[in-house]
């Protein structure tokens, strides 16, 4: 279908690039992947994580902890800023919930965090400064600017504000020029704000939270819900607002393949910035 904003497309471009860009490279770059607990999902992603890395040529390392006290995971995270081997750090979410996950976030080196989770990172995004940009936001904006769409006065709804895609995405797309509104749990008749969005970008968690009466005729759609139901995948946006849709991310092979392949990448400019 030619409306589809084929995210596994892009990224397979992508990761071609990135394997010419990183020959010039002599050192070996090494991502470090901190999980803790038996979460059966994260097992799923940092397999899909490994996968990519191995087969970047950088040296991947899941750091997993059955359990582990916060003051011993923050010391293990100091360890990994120290050691000049190690190019990225990501911490696998969710944590337990006897975790701080800000803290321990925060405990990674700026240069280090390739998720772009830690508020140094978050500050220079938003004083439009160096930073290594959150891997899902990031796949995002690769995505549009590869299908060539201009964002320009441009009505964008963002439906979430979590810190890991709706905040930076919002202020990504503000840099671009976008006129931007951020919708969240508490929005009353959401449907408003969304059946006028040029561009609707939907990350919420929750299957079929729009409809096809709440997209606008010829919108561009990002849907970033990933919902397990009867052993399938679902996104937050009902299939048939493809109907009405000029283009729209599928669910799986949209946002997905982009989010994994914009680690990668962070992880090459993290060394770059650690060079400096």
């Amino acid at each position: 279908m030619n409306n589809i904003l084929d995210g596994k497309k892009v990224s397979l471009e992508l990761k071609e690039k990135l394997k010419q860009e990183i020959i010039n490279i002599k050192d070996k770059l090494t991502l470090v992947d901190i999980s803790v607990g038996f979460d059966e999902a994260t097992k799923v992603y940092v397999k899909q994580k490994e996968k990519m890395a191995l087969s970047l040529g950088y040296n991947f390392l899941n750091l997993h902890f059955d359990q582990i006290l916060e003051t011993e995971l923050m010391q293990e995270i100091k360890k990994l800023n120290q050691d000049p081997t190690i190019t990225g750090i990501i911490i696998q979410l969710p944590l337990p919930d006897y975790l701080n996950k800000d803290k321990i976030i925060n405990t990674i080196d700026p240069q280090k965090d390739v998720d772009g989770l830690t508020n140094a990172n978050m500050i220079n995004l938003l004083n439009k400064e160096t930073s290594l940009v959150p891997c899902t936001p990031k796949g995002i904006m690769t995505l549009l600017n590869y299908y060539k769409i201009d964002l320009i006065g441009k009505r964008v709804v963002i439906v979430g504000r979590s810190h890991l895609v709706g905040l930076p995405l919002f202020h990504l797309l503000l840099n671009q020029n976008a006129t931007v509104t951020l919708c969240h749990s508490k929005t009353k008749d959401l449907k408003e704000y969304t059946k006028d969005a040029d561009l609707l970008i939907v990350t919420v968690g929750k299957k079929d939270l729009i409809t096809i009466d709440m997209v606008k005729e010829g919108s561009i759609i990002v849907d970033v819900g990933i919902n397990r139901f009867d052993e399938k995948l679902y996104g937050d946006v009902n299939k048939d607002c493809l109907k009405k849709a000029r283009l729209m991310t599928p669910v799986p092979g949209g946002v997905g393949p982009m989010t994994v392949i914009s680690l990668m990448e962070n992880v090459k400019d993290a060394y770059y910035l650690q060079k400096k």
